[in-house]
């Protein structure tokens, strides 16, 4: 998942364009979803920075731009959606449920810290690298405090709602399928950026 793509005038890319990149990256299976910088792939890299590395290092090339990258697996990504602290509860709305994936993992103080933080009426969970929203009224009006936690935790992320990552858990899932053993999907990984 790239962080901060295709939000307004500026660090505008084609997902054509994008899925070039990748594939020039001798990464494979590359599909993209929507335009917000959403990638599933197979490679028989295990060093999944490595991977985050070169596609930053390609984006800046190609795009002339810096875009953070974000990697999870296909079983990370499973364990996303199967640790969703609302999942069976009546009346959620998968989009106003927003997952922010982090780069990497805060620790233990930092997520307490966070946790301190009164975010009403959003509902904020937070636990490894990722952070669980749910926006009863909708992001437009929101006056979540996001800047706050994001100086507590430190740590790069970039957000989808619900429905984004249930789909990409799909279309790495089928990746998987068809994949070789030795080839598993995955998604880049946002890395702090310097400054």
């Amino acid at each position: 998942m790239l962080r901060g793509v295709n939000l307004g005038a500026h660090r505008r890319m084609k997902m054509d364009d994008l899925r070039a990149l990748y594939e020039s990256l001798a990464l494979d299976s590359v599909t993209t979803y929507v335009q917000s910088g959403n990638v599933v792939f197979t490679t028989r890299e295990r060093d999944l920075e490595r991977v985050a590395a070169r596609i930053e290092k390609g984006i800046e090339q190609t795009f002339g731009f810096h875009s953070d990258v974000i990697v999870r697996t296909a079983a990370e990504m499973e364990q996303v959606v199967a640790g969703n602290p609302f999942a069976g509860r009546a009346g959620i709305e998968p989009a106003k449920l927003v997952v922010t994936f982090l780069a990497g993992d805060p620790g233990d103080a930092a997520r307490q810290l966070a946790r301190g933080i009164s975010t009403d009426p959003e509902e904020m969970y937070i636990g490894g690298r990722e952070l669980y929203v749910y926006f009863p009224n909708g992001q437009g009006r929101s006056k979540f405090p996001a800047a706050a936690i994001d100086r507590i935790l430190k740590v790069t992320g970039t957000a989808r709602n619900w429905n984004s990552v249930t789909k990409l858990l799909e279309i790495a899932a089928g990746l998987e399928t068809s994949s070789t053993p030795a080839r598993r999907p995955v998604r880049p990984r946002a890395r702090r950026s310097p400054g």
